[in-house]
C-alpha cells in the first residue's frame, strides 16, 4: 500500500521488521538484555542506538535489499525508525516497562528457551507501533489532514482486506459459498465482479463489511471489523467511511503507478532526439550539407570581415536592440553579448535547428538543456554561461526570452513533442 508521505507501509517492511529485530537482539547481546532494566530508561536508549546502528551498519547485503518501491534500502528504513525511536523516549520508555514486567514474572526470561524470541517480539511490537507513528505523521504534513497512528493501521487493514476480497473472486468456483456471502447472493457462476475488481476503488465497502462478518464461519477466525477489539469501532458501522479510504487507497496508487521513474519517459525522448542528430552528423560527413564545424568557421569568418564595416555603418536600431539584449543578459548574470554569440554560435542547417526555426533562440536551449541535459560535447563553448561551464538554467533562459518560467516549459515541451512527430514522420518515410 501506497499513501503520501508513508514510507513504510509496503510489502518490505516485513523485510525492515525482520532485520529491526534481528539487530536488536545483536545490540541487546552486546550490551546485556539487563541494561533494559535501567531504571533511566533515556541512559539506556542512548547505548541501544549507538549499538543498534553498529549492528545494522555491519547487516550487509541484507541491509541493501529493497524496503520499499520509492528506491529506500531496508537498512535506510531500519535506521531512520531508529533515529526516530531515540526522538521520541516514550515509546522506549514502554519497551522497558514491559521487560522488567516480564523479568518480574519470570526472571531473566531472555537467557530461558525461547527467550530470544520473546524479546524480539517485543522489539517488534515496538517498532510496528513506531512506523505508525511516523508514517501517519508524514501522511499529516503530505495532505494537511489529521491521521492518527490507529488510522494508517485501518488503511493497512482495509487494503489488506480489498486484496483478499479479490483473491476469493478469483478463486470463486473453490470459494463459492463465501464470495456469495461477499455479494449477499447465491453464486453459481463467475461473478462479473470478478472482472471488475481491480483496484481498490472498485471495492464496494458493504463488501469488505459482509467480508469480515463471514470471516469467522468460513476460517473460523473473527474478520478485523467483528472483533471484541474496538480499534476499528468507528468503522464497523460507516461503510461511507471504509469507501472514502478504499478510494483514496486507489487513487494514490493510480497516482504514483510510475514509481517516480518519469526519468525513464525523458530517455526514451533523449535517445530518440540523440539518433537524429547523429544520423545529421553522418549526413553531413558525407557531404550533403555541411557540418557544424565548417559553420561556426565559415559565420566566424564571416564575422570578423564584417567588423570594420559594422562599426562605421551601425544601424541605430540595430544598435538599440543590441544594447537591449545586452541588459536583459546582465540581469540574469550572463555575458551582455550572450544571446549575439549564442545565435551565431548555432548550427542553423542541423535538423533540429531547422524544424525549431519558429521558436526563439531560449526555447530551444531549454530543449537541448531537456534533451542532453546542462553540459554535452556536442554544445558550442558559445552556448556555455562562462561561470558554471554549462547551460544557463531555465530560469535563466525565462529571463532571456523575457517570459515566465512556466510559459518556458510549455514552449519547450511543445517542441519536444514537434521534433519527436517529425521524426517519426521522416522514420515513416525512410521505411515506406
Amino acid at each position: 500500500m501506497r499513501l503520501p508521505g508513508t514510507r513504510y507501509q509496503e510489502h518490505g517492511w516485513e523485510q525492515v521488521r525482520k532485520l529491526l529485530g534481528h539487530c536488536s537482539l545483536q545490540a541487546c547481546a552486546r550490551l546485556g538484555p539487563d541494561t533494559l532494566l535501567d531504571p533511566d530508561p533515556e541512559q539506556s536508549l542512548g547505548a541501544y542506538v549507538d549499538a543498534v546502528g553498529h549492528a545494522l551498519h555491519a547487516a550487509g547485503a541484507r541491509a541493501e535489499a529493497p524496503g520499499n518501491s520509492y528506491g529506500d534500502t531496508c537498512g535506510e528504513l531500519a535506521l531512520t525508525l531508529v533515529y526516530e525511536l531515540q526522538a521520541r523516549p516514550s515509546d522506549w520508555a514502554f519497551l522497558c516497562a514491559a521487560v522488567v514486567a516480564e523479568h518480574a514474572r519470570i526472571g531473566p526470561f531472555w537467557s530461558q528457551p525461547g527467550g530470544e524470541a520473546l524479546l524480539r517480539k517485543k522489539f517488534n511490537d515496538l517498532y510496528a507501533v513506531l512506523r505508525d507513528k511516523v508514517d501517519s505523521d508524514n501522511y499529516q504534513a503530505a495532505c494537511g489532514r489529521p491521521c492518527s497512528p490507529n488510522r494508517m493501521y485501518a488503511y493497512r487493514m482495509l487494503d489488506t482486506a480489498w486484496h483478499e476480497v479479490a483473491r476469493l473472486f478469483e478463486g470463486w468456483r473453490e470459494h463459492a459459498p463465501h464470495v456469495g456471502a461477499i455479494l449477499g447472493r447465491e453464486v453459481v457462476a463467475m461473478p462479473i465482479e470478478a472482472r471488475q475488481l481491480r483496484t481498490s476503488g472498485d471495492c464496494k465497502p458493504e463488501w469488505i463489511m459482509r467480508w469480515s462478518e463471514s470471516l469467522e464461519l468460513h476460517t473460523g477466525t473473527a474478520g478485523p471489523l467483528h472483533t471484541k477489539s474496538k480499534r476499528f469501532a468507528s468503522l464497523k458501522n460507516s461503510p461511507e467511511k471504509i469507501g472514502a479510504m478504499l478510494r483514496e487507497i486507489g487513487e494514490y496508487e493510480l497516482l504514483s503507478a510510475n514509481r517516480d521513474q518519469d526519468w525513464l519517459h525523458d530517455a526514451g525522448e533523449a535517445s530518440a532526439w540523440l539518433d537524429d542528430y547523429w544520423r545529421v552528423l553522418d549526413e553531413s560527413e558525407q557531404g550533403s550539407t555541411p557540418g557544424p564545424d565548417l559553420i561556426l568557421e565559415a559565420r566566424q569568418d564571416e564575422l570578423d570581415a564584417a567588423e570594420p564595416a559594422a562599426a562605421i555603418d551601425a544601424d541605430p536600431v540595430e544598435a538599440q536592440e543590441t544594447a537591449r539584449l545586452a541588459l536583459v543578459a546582465q540581469q540574469v548574470s550572463l555575458p551582455p553579448n550572450y544571446l549575439v554569440l549564442a545565435a551565431l554560435g548555432e548550427d542553423r542547417a542541423s535538423w533540429a535547428a531547422r524544424r525549431m526555426a519558429q521558436d526563439s533562440l531560449p526555447v530551444r536551449l531549454a530543449v537541448y538543456l531537456k534533451l542532453l541535459g546542462p553540459f554535452d560535447d556536442s554544445y558550442p563553448s558559445e552556448w556555455l554561461d562562462p561561470q558554471t561551464g554549462e547551460l544557463p538554467t531555465m530560469q535563466q533562459l525565462a529571463g532571456l526570452d523575457g517570459i515566465s518560467l512556466p510559459t518556458l516549459r510549455k514552449r519547450r515541451d511543445a517542441a519536444v513533442a514537434h521534433l519527436n512527430e517529425m521524426a517519426g514522420m521522416e522514420e515513416e518515410r525512410r521505411w515506406a
